[in-house]
């Protein structure tokens, strides 16, 4: 007789704990069937172990979700099922395969479910729901299980898993196809950043912040790797299929060792990291990641936040002086998309308080000035720019350079710390409210200022600005009551800035009348032409010639421009830019090409011309199928229009001028198909009365 039967209170608990174990975690196989239901205490494991399927409560939340995560590893969760509709109660959460096909998820005794598939289907329970090796859940066909009538592979939410087709256009909704962060570590729910294809043909990927703002582009695929990637070649195959009819165009990587653990994911960070399974280390290594600098993620730190120098990924962001973290807790999970408050309210948001101190501002030094500012032509010097900025309460900071005034209004986003001796970066005043004023100013004695005569040397003007000196006592009338008579008129200025705004305006008057004298031209900052082009993107990236490259760009009025980049590696230089600028701003007809104004600044020598929508001749003329579309109407329009344009450089214009690098690519055509004349990089003043002119070295074509 065996051991069990002598004891049978030994077999009862055997059997005990098994039914126990159960009841507590039951794996259902890899189907989910017609009228059955997965509940929060099971998992559907895929045939190979791989993947498991089931409900998890990320970190110590509350919140419970349907999930896929690799087998063994709970924290790395690859796909969320109802990401934006988390379940509050465990013992009555399930996920059903319904008699009409559709998956399903209940919360409680509710009737409608938090998450469904919604499809319609001509019968009852032919479909069942199964969860593949790798890691596709999918609902198919019960007698044809090739028919594939859903797939979560179609529906990603951060990560794209080997064999998963990432598609430009969503074959399901119709919409764009994204991956999007989760909000933060603890959190499934949709972040801000999110990562997309090119939808304009170009095969490359695409960053986004908030669906809005693009913040880094891969190379375009050469046909066989991309280069930014290249080192993970060593382990992925990549490609990009579009079908022949362009219907269907769609990214995919797959592993050479499909035994490898790996997930390619966008994190609440915005970077793109490639993670792989070091089983000898037991941990998940970032095999690559990008941007590779975190402070390179657009807006990481949200709004009046500052990303830090030396780059922290751990901890990049502070606020800025009088601002306090939206949320500690996000904060703490790695989300600074909340960005940060306003300690104290500014004194012009105050309408109920009678005496309240002014705002001021503090000098931030050596700053990544915020995009999206507004140019104030008006003020000419950094005073008249601060009391430009004061005097809207909707501002709040500006910045005086060598562009001019530049004010932002509402939110500060992209702030940078650089570092010093590192990258330049720029000084720009934060508004606050006088409560965020430093205490050790306040305790170093009052400011009092009085008006005095100045001579301002060599210019023989006599100026009355006021002295600003600091006392740690009182000045003391006869009487002793320790304050200042009112008939001393003290005035709230100070000497130094006055002197400093004496000087500004003088120089900047002088700068002017030399810039007008010389080119006549607009002046843009280096900041608008910067948020014109989207940090310059790839996706805008027209072309790039002997001078450099040209990109597609909107003002904040709506006007499309070109921007035109003098390269710091072009064998054409100053000399070509200063031509181009004198020349073309002195010159109008209807078949050149206008130019709207220039950029010097940070060693950067910028031209703004009006924006050619049909591009340039050559693009028609040296293609067989895009020169049919050159009517005989057009064609003639176009070799008419360039002579034209000649005569008036040869004849007609205020200066003779001779092109000298006229050519297919030189000919840009607008919106009507009008020649245009470009780049006078190369071109050369003549006199009046001369008919020949010598050079000095062989240029042009």
């Amino acid at each position: 007789m065996s051991s069990m039967t002598k004891k049978p209170w030994l077999l009862f608990a055997l059997l005990l704990i098994m039914s126990f174990y159960r009841a507590c975690f039951s794996i259902v196989g890899d189907t989910l069937s017609p009228g059955h239901s997965l509940l929060e205490s099971d998992t559907i494991l895929s045939q190979g172990s791989k993947f498991e399927l089931g409900f998890f409560k990320p970190g110590t939340s509350s919140k419970i979700y349907l999930g896929i995560w690799y087998k063994g590893f709970h924290e790395e969760i690859v796909w969320v099922a109802n990401r934006e509709n988390p379940l509050s109660h465990p013992s009555s959460s399930r996920l059903e395969l319904s008699e009409n096909g559709n998956l399903l998820l209940f919360e409680g005794s509710s009737e409608i479910p938090v998450w469904p598939t919604n499809l319609t289907f001509p019968q009852l329970n032919i479909t069942e729901a199964v969860l593949g090796d790798d890691g596709n859940f999918v609902l198919r066909g019960r007698s044809n299980t090739s028919t594939i009538f859903w797939e979560s592979f179609d529906h990603p939410t951060d990560t794209l898993l080997p064999g998963a087709k990432f598609r430009v256009i969503n074959k399901v909704t119709g919409k764009p196809q994204q991956l999007i962060s989760w909000k933060n570590s603890k959190d499934p729910a949709p972040g801000v950043f999110s990562e997309r294809l090119n939808p304009n043909g170009s095969q490359q990927f695409l960053l986004e912040w908030n669906k809005s703002q693009i913040y880094w582009s891969s190379e375009v695929y050469n046909g066989t790797s991309l280069r930014s990637v290249s080192e993970s070649t060593l382990i992925f195959d990549v490609s990009f299929v579009s079908s022949k009819n362009e219907s269907e165009r769609y990214f995919n990587y797959s592993l050479r060792n499909p035994s490898t653990l790996a997930r390619y994911r966008i994190d609440q960070t915005g970077q793109i990291r490639i993670l792989l399974w070091l089983p000898v280390a037991s941990v998940w290594n970032t095999f690559w990641s990008t941007p590779t600098n975190i402070s390179d993620v657009y807006a990481l730190c949200g709004a009046f936040g500052v990303v830090q120098y030396p780059d922290n990924s751990s901890n990049p962001c502070e606020c800025l002086e009088g601002f306090k973290p939206f949320s500690m807790e996000d904060n703490r999970l790695n989300d600074w998309s909340g960005g940060c408050v306003r300690k104290s309210p500014l004194q012009c948001e105050n309408n109920t308080r009678a005496n309240v101190k002014k705002d001021w501002f503090m000098k931030i030094s050596n700053m990544r000035l915020p995009v999206y500012s507004k140019e104030y032509n008006l003020a000419l010097n950094a005073s008249r720019c601060e009391l430009a900025c004061m005097e809207n309460c909707s501002c709040t900071a500006y910045a005086y350079n060598r562009s001019g005034c530049m004010i932002w209004e509402g939110a500060l986003l992209n702030l940078q710390q650089l570092p010093y001796g590192g990258k330049i970066g720029q000084d720009i005043y934060l508004r606050l409210a006088a409560a965020e004023y430093p205490s050790t100013q306040a305790e170093s004695g009052k400011k009092w200022k009085v008006w005095v005569a100045v001579l301002v040397p060599a210019t023989g003007l006599i100026l009355c600005l006021s002295i600003c000196f600091s006392c740690k006592g009182r000045l003391k009338r006869k009487d002793q009551t320790g304050e200042i008579p009112s008939s001393y008129n003290l005035l709230l200025f100070d000497f130094d800035a006055e002197i400093h705004a004496i000087n500004d305006e003088m120089n900047t008057n002088n700068n002017m009348k030399k810039r007008e004298k010389d080119a006549e031209l607009p002046l843009y900052s280096y900041e608008s032409v910067l948020a014109a082009t989207n940090n310059f993107s790839t996706v805008n990236k027209l072309g790039e010639g002997g001078f450099g490259p040209v990109y597609k760009a909107k003002l904040l009025r709506g006007q499309e421009i070109a921007v035109k980049i003098l390269s710091k590696r072009s064998g054409q230089g100053i000399e070509e830019f200063r031509n181009e600028t004198i020349l073309i701003a002195k010159l109008q007809h209807r078949n050149l090409v206008r130019l709207l104004g220039c950029c010097i600044e940070q060693d950067e020598k910028i031209l703004i011309y009006e924006y050619m929508p049909n591009t340039s001749l050559d693009f028609y003329l040296f293609d067989p199928t895009k020169k049919k579309m050159l009517g005989w109407e057009t064609r003639i329009r176009i070799i008419e229009g360039i002579p034209q344009g000649l005569l008036y450089l040869h004849q007609y214009s205020r200066l003779r001028i001779i092109h000298r690098d006229l050519k297919p690519s030189n000919i840009l055509l607008d919106s009507e198909m009008n020649p245009k004349i470009s780049d006078f990089g190369m071109a050369r003043i003549v006199g009046g009365n001369e008919t020949q002119a010598n050079t000095n070295r062989i240029v042009g074509t």
